[in-house]
């Protein structure tokens, strides 16, 4: 292997994406499946019942401290204060000038906890921007948890039942930019209606 070339980075279900049949490419530095059984009836499939995404690559950073919301305040066009612990919101990360940085979901975990999801092109250099820009604000944290989480997202108008079947959550008790944490399959989530394609996810 070429020492210059850094080695592609792989989600937590790489390994299962190859063994069904994935067909896999680089994407923002990542080995990610783009295909199983074709791409017209993969969209289909979203639009008609469900499909899964694994999202996995896409950066997450949390902030937390008792000047957590000011750091979000600070770096986030939308009002961050309004959200309550629960909630989510789409948001841009802005330059003090302006300037766009990039766009993103923030999740209030707590009075004092925030999540945000990146892009995952844009993830190294998020992370690197948001430290710098909290750093001065006080008992405020920034943690890259990224590899910390897998992150999948199940879209389509059967997304809620596929799901409900695994899970005790309530999802019918979920609106749309909340979130809830719990079980699905045994295993600890956090469960969001933040949907991205369209149909109901």
């Amino acid at each position: 292997m070429d020492p210059s070339v850094t080695p592609l980075r792989r989600t937590p279900l790489a390994g299962w994406h190859r063994a069904h049949g994935g067909r896999m490419v680089p994407f923002a530095g990542w080995e990610m499946p783009v295909e199983y059984s074709g791409l017209s009836a993969e969209h289909l499939a979203v639009r008609k019942r469900a499909g899964l995404f694994d999202v996995s690559h896409m950066g997450q950073l949390e902030l937390a401290g008792r000047d957590a919301l000011a750091a979000v305040q600070r770096i986030t066009s939308n009002d961050a204060s309004k959200l309550q612990v629960g909630q989510a919101q789409y948001s841009a990360l802005t330059t003090p000038a302006g300037t766009f940085v990039d766009d993103g979901l923030v999740y209030r975990f707590g009075r004092d906890h925030f999540l945000f999801v990146v892009n995952a092109s844009n993830a190294a250099k998020d992370f690197e921007w948001i430290g710098a820009q909290v750093k001065p604000l006080g008992d405020v944290a920034a943690v890259n948890t990224s590899s910390r989480y897998a992150l999948l997202a199940l879209q389509g108008p059967a997304a809620a039942d596929v799901l409900q079947a695994l899970t005790d959550v309530d999802l019918d008790g979920i609106r749309y930019y909340w979130f809830a944490h719990g079980e699905v399959a045994g295993v600890r989530v956090t469960v969001s209606r933040t949907g991205y394609t369209g149909e109901t996810g």
